[in-house]
């Protein structure tokens, strides 16, 4: 069969794509190379709605002051532009051991957004952004176990890698078709709750556009929030399907109050040690190790490393089981496919960030939330 047929099929049915090798994609590392990361406007988090086939998401990870550990997100999917489904998603994890784990995901009814694309609402739910592009207030209460009213408020300039942020998929990039894209508030403050939890602290924003099926775009993925008193880090870290070569795509950035240290295409991930999941047979990681590589505006050399034990998961999330009917949707008839997500907070003995910047070095003890997530061989 010829490839767009066969890439046609995959779209409607959730199909495994042919191979079609590294050359259908070019990652968002080739605009890095001489621009390595550009400041984010307001226009940069304007939701796109696309009308084809894409899952979007905001999400907003919290760190309380008191340990406490959350996430907040919206999620619009649009399958085949046949269907088109949103859903929010609240979680309090379990980080001491003394209060039981709470997650929610609820579908949503009646979407819309603003005029400009910059807020979200759905019944009992709005998410909006400040006209001045700093702060965005999320209010939820379509669970009533799990009301949410939160404020996050960026603290540094955010980013996203090279010019556009873009991994561009298909065999004719000059008119792709797909795409995948991530945008970056690393470093921000947060206040107000997630049921009765305080979560008054810190936060880090992301947003993202998977412009394609999730599973054809991305066959693994690793992700770090690192927030420390001074420094915050992030590293975003995908490999594709073998349809597109097993090629891996990191993005990552250091900044500090004010201030974008680094950011770029060439941090890194390492599985230092794996453990192995015997129920499912991924390799579970037990020690990780992210790296960044980069120069400062003025030109200083940046090296960083946080290196560790992963130590007990906060939760392994079998996908297909947990999350919302939309997402079995696209990847139900994907041969292979059991996603996985594995997530981690150690807190027995904190990871330290360790940090140079041209002569100076840094060591700084911080809370990290790790995921690590396993799709498809």
């Amino acid at each position: 069969m010829f490839k767009w047929a066969q890439q046609a099929l995959a779209n409607v049915a959730g199909t495994q794509e042919p191979i079609y090798g590294p050359e259908a994609i070019k990652t968002v590392a080739v605009e890095a190379e001489t621009t390595p990361y550009t400041e984010l406007t307001r226009d940069d988090l304007k939701w796109q709605a696309m009308d084809s086939t894409c899952v979007e998401t905001q999400s907003f990870y919290l760190m309380s002051d008191t340990g406490k550990l959350g996430f907040a997100q919206v999620i619009y999917s649009n399958v085949v532009g046949i269907r088109t489904t949103c859903q929010f998603n609240c979680k309090i994890f379990d980080t001491d051991g003394t209060e039981p784990q709470m997650w929610s995901s609820v579908q949503l009814s009646d979407h819309e957004f603003s005029e400009d694309k910059s807020g979200f609402y759905a019944q009992n739910v709005a998410v909006e952004l400040s006209e001045d592009g700093t702060t965005f207030t999320i209010k939820s209460m379509v669970d009533e176990k799990a009301p949410v009213n939160l404020t996050v408020k960026r603290l540094t300039p955010g980013f996203k890698a090279g010019k556009t942020g873009k991994t561009l998929y298909g065999t004719d990039l000059a008119n792709p078709w797909g795409s995948m894209s991530h945008a970056f508030w690393t470093r921000c403050s947060a206040e107000g709750t997630i049921g009765s939890v305080d979560f008054k602290g810190k936060a880090m924003f992301v947003m993202a556009l998977q412009g394609m099926k999730p599973h054809h775009a991305a066959s693994k993925w690793n992700f770090c929030d690192f927030q420390g008193p001074t420094y915050s880090a992030v590293v975003m870290n995908f490999t594709t399907p073998p349809s597109y070569g097993s090629t891996s795509v990191t993005v990552g950035g250091i900044v500090k109050d004010g201030e974008i240290i680094t950011a770029n295409c060439k941090s890194a991930v390492t599985h230092v040690q794996v453990k192995g999941d015997t129920e499912n047979e991924w390799p579970e990681p037990s020690v990780i190790k992210y790296t960044w590589t980069g120069t400062t505006k003025d030109g200083k050399p940046v090296e960083a490393v946080l290196e560790g034990a992963l130590e007990e998961r906060l939760d392994r999330i079998d996908v297909m089981a947990e999350v919302p009917g939309f997402v079995k949707t696209l990847v139900k008839a994907a041969a292979g496919t059991k996603p996985y997500i594995y997530q981690y907070n150690p807190r027995k003995q904190k990871l330290s960030l360790k940090l140079k910047i041209g002569d100076q070095e840094i060591s700084e003890e911080g809370n990290l939330f790790s995921e690590s997530t396993f799709i498809s061989e």
